[in-house]
């Protein structure tokens, strides 16, 4: 993994009622985990990118900020999808989130025109 990427604390996007429900049973178990085998993960600079593809306009999406140490599952930096910057790696869990691991909850807000900004570093 490059030195660039490298994050102790990753992000999830999900919504309220999804994290909601991942504190009643202790993990986030999204159908990406089903689908795919993994939770799709960002590093806070690069969570717009997803947010923007797969969610633009919502209003309904919390970041679920993660302490990396906290997981059992290994996580794996793998490529994104083709529109993303060249080059990019994306984290992925392969293995359900623990609500234990998740540090801070915060709202993630579309701009007026729908779209999400990057995190204010």
């Amino acid at each position: 993994m490059p030195d660039a990427v490298r994050s102790d604390v990753l992000v999830h996007l999900c919504t309220a009622r999804e994290w909601e429900q991942a504190q009643r049973t202790g993990r986030h178990s999204p159908p990406s985990l089903t689908a795919v085998g993994f939770v799709h993960l960002s590093t806070p600079e690069q969570v717009h990118l997803p947010a923007n593809r797969l969610y633009a306009g919502r209003s309904d999406l919390v970041l679920l900020h993660i302490d990396v140490a906290r997981l059992a599952s290994p996580v794996r930096w793998e490529p994104g999808v083709p529109s993303d910057p060249g080059g990019m790696v994306f984290p992925h869990l392969y293995g359900p989130l623990p609500a234990e691991a998740v540090i801070c909850v915060t709202a993630y807000l579309p701009t007026p025109d729908g779209t999400f900004a990057p995190l204010a570093q």
